[in-house]
């Protein structure tokens, strides 16, 4: 949109590179086959994790949370802020130790459990999800009064008053009533015989 405008340009934590060749590591372990590849993973790891670090972009505009990432298969998601029911901020013992957060988005209608978005080492993870929740109860906030004002501008220029539209609304009923009467006898009229 053309009034869609950035107000936060989210920065990652170098540090997260070295809980990700961690926790590559750990996985390597666990799995037992993949502990002879233990020294590959922290030869090539560090440069992969860096390299992989540098696709990390995440941005709060007026409207929508924008982010972006992936070295092999980029990923692209722009959440409306109008969606997001939830932003979430988690941080291990491990990532304290770091000093790492990960903040993860919620949004409303998402098709899977759990986060739609995860920004693992965002700096100021908190500042950034306050920014972000002000910046949706605004947009919420629009729709609504936009909604409202929609709403007493058809209740004020409505010519109907509230009488008439009860009657209106008996008339509809009573309609619906003798439809479902006739569908009933069409039914019985056309089911076979029991024997």
């Amino acid at each position: 949109m053309a009034d869609e405008r950035i107000l936060w340009e989210a920065e990652f934590n170098q540090r997260v590179t070295t809980y990700w060749l961690l926790s590559g590591a750990l996985v390597f372990v666990v799995s037992v086959v993949g502990i002879p590849l233990l020294p590959l993973w922290f030869l090539f790891g560090q440069l992969l994790t860096k390299r992989y670090l540098q696709t990390y972009r995440c941005s709060l505009t007026t409207r929508s949370l924008k982010f972006e990432r992936g070295l092999f298969v980029k990923v692209e998601k722009t959440v409306p802020l109008d969606r997001i029911t939830d932003v979430g901020l988690l941080q291990g013992p491990i990532m304290r130790y770091f000093d790492i957060e990960a903040l993860s988005v919620e949004t409303a209608g998402q098709s899977s459990a759990g986060a739609l978005l995860r920004l693992t080492g965002i700096q100021e993870g908190r500042k950034f999800r306050d920014a972000v929740l002000k910046q949706r109860d605004l947009v919420v906030g629009s729709h609504e009064d936009q909604a409202a004002a929609s709403t007493n501008v058809t209740q004020a220029s409505s010519p109907v008053s509230s009488t008439q539209q009860e009657q209106i609304l008996l008339e509809i009923r009573d309609t619906l009533v003798r439809i479902e009467e006739k569908i009933e006898i069409r039914h019985k009229n056309e089911s076979p015989p029991t024997r």
